[in-house]
């Protein structure tokens, strides 16, 4: 895969961890462990040695955050001990096996660009007057979004549970990779003690998704950028992640537009963004959702492996061979949002 990608002219990024763990390692508890850090580092090594004639960037691991909170919060993953206390400890765990796989692949290929995948989450208070909604929006925020950048800024891990100093991770990276789906809205709500307090969701005239799991906030990719450049002034930028499910194709070009459109907004303000990574090619197998949102530019048929075309493949071919988005593109793909992007 890595050869035909640089046969084409196309410049890869392989990401060494996402989400999926051997049985083994799982069986042993995964990230819960010290040992962890060193196991991983011994992977990174053996991968990175074997490909680094195709592959010279590399993301350490995707959306530990998500990895983190979904598992052993959340228990949509597979874990076998639930609590906010081993959720923090994983993420402390996976920042110190980033830092370990960031010195090890400088070693083996010092002109490597390392990063890693974070999925950001911006989250807007219901009510900007309310100081409970604020604090739930503060909290959340913090809990969601900052372990990572907090400990590789700072070295030092922040969390809703305290602080873990992990000095080693202060500066091990070379760009932030980006996933950017949505915005949530919070409310303080007294009932919610699992969510800390906090109530998220989507306001009931958003632009949704089949699933309703995502809802169209360009916006919220550029808010999310600016973010990036404030916690990591100069720091380069890959969009790591930016799509919508969509089986029947009518969001998909909006949205990718739409989106696209916000980068640009964000380039034009000299935010360091150096690449953009649209999710999915092909329809994926979406964890502990299985089959039930198709992510890709192509549809897949599970039973033949059929590949299905759908529009959104020639609109963002359109826009890799342009390196732009034109009016001519939006009013032939999605004429419904022409007059939001170009303005009369």
């Amino acid at each position: 895969m890595l050869r035909g990608l640089q046969e084409r002219g196309m410049t890869p990024m392989v990401t060494l961890h996402h989400f999926t763990d051997p049985l083994w390692f799982y069986e042993m508890d995964a990230w819960e462990r010290e040992e962890s850090v060193a196991l991983f580092e011994k992977f990174v090594r053996k991968t990175v040695e074997a490909l680094k004639e195709y592959c010279s960037i590399w993301c350490t691991i995707n959306e530990p955050n998500v990895y983190a909170l979904s598992g052993y919060v959340a228990g949509a993953f597979p874990v076998k001990r639930r609590g906010l206390k081993i959720a923090m400890q994983v993420q402390a765990n996976m920042i110190r096996g980033h830092a370990a796989a960031y010195r090890a692949i400088h070693e083996i290929q010092p002109d490597a660009r390392v990063g890693y995948a974070l999925h950001y989450r911006p989250i807007t208070p219901r009510r900007w007057w309310s100081p409970l909604d604020r604090l739930m929006r503060n909290i959340q925020s913090s809990g969601i979004n900052m372990a990572f950048p907090s400990a590789l800024s700072g070295g030092t891990m922040r969390s809703p549970l305290g602080s873990v100093q992990i000095p080693e991770a202060k500066g091990t990276q070379d760009f932030l990779g980006l996933n950017y789906y949505s915005v949530d809205t919070v409310k303080f709500d007294i009932t919610n003690a699992k969510e800390l307090f906090g109530k998220r969701y989507f306001p009931e005239d958003s632009d949704f998704s089949a699933t309703k799991m995502i809802a169209n906030i360009p916006q919220g990719i550029f808010d999310t950028i600016k973010w990036a450049t404030q916690t990591y002034p100069n720091l380069p930028i890959y969009i790591t992640e930016n799509g919508v499910e969509d089986a029947e194709d009518t969001l998909r070009p909006r949205y990718i537009a739409q989106h696209i459109h916000q980068v640009w907004r964000a380039v034009n303000f000299n935010f360091p963004v150096k690449g953009y990574f649209h999710w999915s090619l092909v329809d994926n197998f979406e964890w502990e959702r299985g089959w039930t949102q198709r992510f890709g530019l192509w549809g897949l048929d599970v039973e033949t492996q059929k590949r299905i075309k759908r529009p959104s493949v020639d609109l963002y071919a359109e826009i890799c061979k342009e390196n732009g988005l034109s009016s001519e593109m939006v009013r032939k793909y999605c004429p419904e949002v022409f007059e939001k992007l170009f303005p009369v």
